[in-house]
């Protein structure tokens, strides 16, 4: 449910019935606003089938949650729960309180039945007074028509939600995904028990319906796939124009926040926005690993790690990292850095096929990692690669790469998140997953173990990688990645 607005009566206009029926009058019929199905109606169709075969003969809830306050009476931009918007195939700012509910058949299956606020008559005071939900401030929703010709489902009204879901509550197990709408949960919660079901039994049954829908997202289908290469040709795009905005970035001061404005007007120009907070961070800010306030100047001479990805009007999203020389040309212990970040990005990329575990493509990186950092001596006397890698004892590396090399990608940018270590980590990799690539090292300025000529130096490299039948397809290589062929691309798009 949408979070209450602070509504203030110091700025309201007087409303008489003479106004109100004249704003009734002289309408010209509306035009339909959907004329066919969406193209992702028949794959949500197809998951919400493989969801009904695993919990038969039970009631499904999954709400979209609700409009958050961003201050006083604005809203942040709607973006519906990744649960909704994957069984749904709704994306950008699509139906704020909607439910989907997937409803038990006697025969077996379910009827998927959408909940939601439909467009509004003309003859009533919200048409045109109110300013959160009313067709003149915020423009014309869906009928209920045009959600079922949208999205090949029934689709009724909000208002009888809570009473068809917990009806039966004590005969039926209902499920919810509860950190989709908290304040929707506890009513439902309470409905639930009110009509039979056990409260001490509530919170686990729902959270393995969460944990389903999360696991079932690990592998993608052809219109995922699809989706995730929009988003990563228009972030490839926004990483173009951020290196052509790069001499202006040094020069006006503040250039971590022209770059990352620059990449944001091409998200929403491309999509429906960033799929995460860029990480814009010149020089020493690199080695903060979510540096996101891009606050610092961008000055020749330094490095700026550029970690950015649109996400589509579908919510799919890239997440893509570059490492660029602010002005056109590596030094050279820039370059021997990234030239070992660019030899373990290659190390986990060929880790990436089908019955390799998800862990396996970290073991290949950071294994290279360890190596050069062995090879320049910043390891304790004595401690070999194989003792540092040693994950009882060992680990000493990781003072200059804390982070993992990989995650799942797809609807969240840390996609699949509620799935289990045994399936995440230890999971075995299938074709259809995708996964970043990224590994980097980072040199604080302040790091006295860290030789002088890398202090202050952080580098990053990450691709967005498909696995494929017999490997796997690095979704995002038509943005160069060696330190010769990014400052050739960076020569190009400046006209150099």
């Amino acid at each position: 449910m949408s979070e209450e607005q602070k509504q203030a009566d110091n700025r309201a206009r007087a409303t008489t019935e003479e106004l109100r029926a004249f704003i009734r009058e002289g309408w010209a019929p509306r035009r339909p606003t959907v004329t066919a199905p969406s193209p992702a109606a028949t794959h949500a169709a197809a998951r919400r089938a493989v969801l009904s075969a695993a919990y038969p003969k039970q009631r499904l809830v999954v709400p979209a949650g609700g409009l958050k306050v961003r201050s006083n009476d604005s809203d942040y931009v709607f973006r519906p729960h990744t649960a909704f918007a994957y069984l749904t195939g709704l994306g950008a700012d699509r139906e704020p309180d909607a439910v989907l509910v997937l409803e038990p058949l006697e025969q077996g299956g379910h009827e998927s039945v959408l909940y939601f606020r439909p467009l509004g008559e003309r003859d009533n005071d919200e048409f045109f007074s109110d300013s959160r939900y009313g067709e003149f401030w915020v423009g014309a929703r869906p009928t209920l028509e045009d959600v079922e010709l949208e999205l090949g489902l029934t689709a009724r009204h909000v208002e009888g939600l809570v009473d068809a879901v917990a009806k039966d509550a004590g005969h039926l197990t209902v499920r919810v995904v509860r950190d989709a709408d908290h304040e929707l949960t506890a009513r439902l919660d309470a409905a639930r028990v009110e009509n039979g079901a056990a409260e001490e039994s509530l919170a686990e049954s729902d959270d393995a319906l969460a944990h389903t829908i999360s696991h079932a997202r690990m592998v993608k289908d052809d219109y995922e796939i699809e989706q995730m290469r929009a988003a990563v040709a228009a972030t490839h795009e926004g990483f173009d124009a951020m290196i052509a905005a790069l001499p202006d970035a040094a020069a006006k001061g503040r250039g971590e926040r022209w770059l990352e404005g620059t990449f944001g007007l091409t998200a929403r120009h491309r999509g429906n926005g960033v799929g995460y907070d860029a990480i814009c961070a010149a020089g020493d800010h690199a080695n903060t690993l979510h540096w996101i306030k891009n606050t610092g100047d961008v000055r020749e001479g330094e490095l700026v790690l550029i970690d950015a990805g649109v996400e589509v009007d579908s919510l799919y999203t890239a997440d893509i990292t570059r490492t660029l020389p602010v002005d056109g040309t590596f030094t050279d212990a820039q370059r021997e850095i990234y030239d070992a970040v660019y030899a373990a990005q290659e190390a986990g990329i060929a880790a990436v096929k089908p019955g390799n575990k998800f862990s396996d493509v970290h073991a290949a990186a950071i294994r290279v990692i360890a190596e050069h950092l062995h090879a320049w001596g910043l390891l304790p006397d004595g401690v070999s690669v194989e003792d540092t890698l040693d994950k009882e004892h060992g680990q000493y590396h990781r003072r200059w790469m804390v982070h993992g090399t990989s995650h799942h990608l797809g609807l969240d940018v840390h996609d699949c998140a509620l799935a289990t270590r045994e399936e995440y980590m230890d999971g075995e990799l299938k074709p259809g997953m995708v996964l970043t690539v990224e590994p980097g090292l980072y040199f604080k300025a302040d790091d006295l173990l860290a030789p002088e000529r890398f202090r202050g130096i952080g580098v990053r490299i990450e691709d967005d990688v498909l696995v494929t039948a017999d490997g796997c397809e690095n979704l995002s290589d038509a943005m160069p990645r060696a330190a010769g062929e990014v400052e050739a691309w960076m020569a190009r798009v400046q006209g150099r």
